[in-house]
């Protein structure tokens, strides 16, 4: 039975990367499956121009509206701005788009306050106009709530583990907040390291464990914010 929002549309969500894009190419595989059902990635911006994920977006079917808009560019070209009003400009894009979430899925650059207050309505994205209601922010961060915050978290949990300072480490779909992953944890994985295992096999078998955590997590965020219901025929 087909279902949409209460308002009768599809549920609309905008990705943020900055790499190859599995994480992402996850979500476009799920969209408008039971996985993520009535829902349509609507924009995906990257902060880096040769980032695959682009590619992905424009690949899939149909194809995804993507964006670009890299800090160092964004300055050379804006003489006088600075990262916070870049932060703001990136709030801004995504504003546009109304989206009922935004999936941070490999976005490789710690966001200021300046897009939290656009998305969240404190500030504006467009003359005096305002985000009507706030928008959720969820990242994918491949370790364990409070363990390995910030970059390399995988390499550090491995050296950990060698060390035998951990005994597994997992990843974890979490609410963005001002301080960097330390958000409300959405949904939580575990994930054992093998002994005399490479740190190569055990990346990508964490990988896959996020792959199918990315999905889940906007799928339970999605249905707080914009659930479903049954289309009468």
């Amino acid at each position: 039975m087909a279902e949409t929002t209460p308002e009768g549309r599809e549920r609309r969500i905008v990705v943020l990367i900055s790499g190859s894009g599995t994480n992402l190419q996850a979500l476009i595989d799920a969209q408008n499956t039971p996985a993520l059902p009535s829902t349509r990635i609507c924009l995906v911006l990257s902060n880096r121009k040769a980032a695959y994920g682009l590619a992905r977006a424009k690949q899939a079917n149909p194809p995804i509206p993507t964006a670009y808009l890299g800090l160092q560019p964004y300055l050379k070209a804006n003489p006088g701005k600075t990262r916070d009003d870049y932060d703001l400009e990136v709030g801004r894009i995504v504003a546009r788009e109304n989206p009922d979430l935004v999936v941070l899925a490999g976005w490789m650059h710690i966001m200021g306050d300046g897009f939290l207050d656009v998305v969240n309505g404190d500030r504006p994205y467009e003359d005096d106009k305002r985000v009507e209601k706030p928008i959720p922010v969820i990242n994918l961060h491949p370790a364990l709530p409070g363990a390995f915050d910030g970059a390399h978290a995988i390499e550090r949990a491995y050296e950990a583990f060698q060390k035998g300072e951990i005994k597994h480490s997992g990843a974890m779909v979490h609410r963005v907040v001002k301080e960097v992953d330390r958000g409300e944890p959405v949904l939580v994985r575990e994930v054992e390291i093998l002994p005399g295992e490479p740190l190569e096999a055990f990346e990508q078998r964490l990988h896959q464990v996020e792959w199918k955590l990315i999905v889940e997590g906007t799928a339970k965020v999605l249905d707080e914010v914009a659930p479903l219901k049954p289309v009468s025929s």
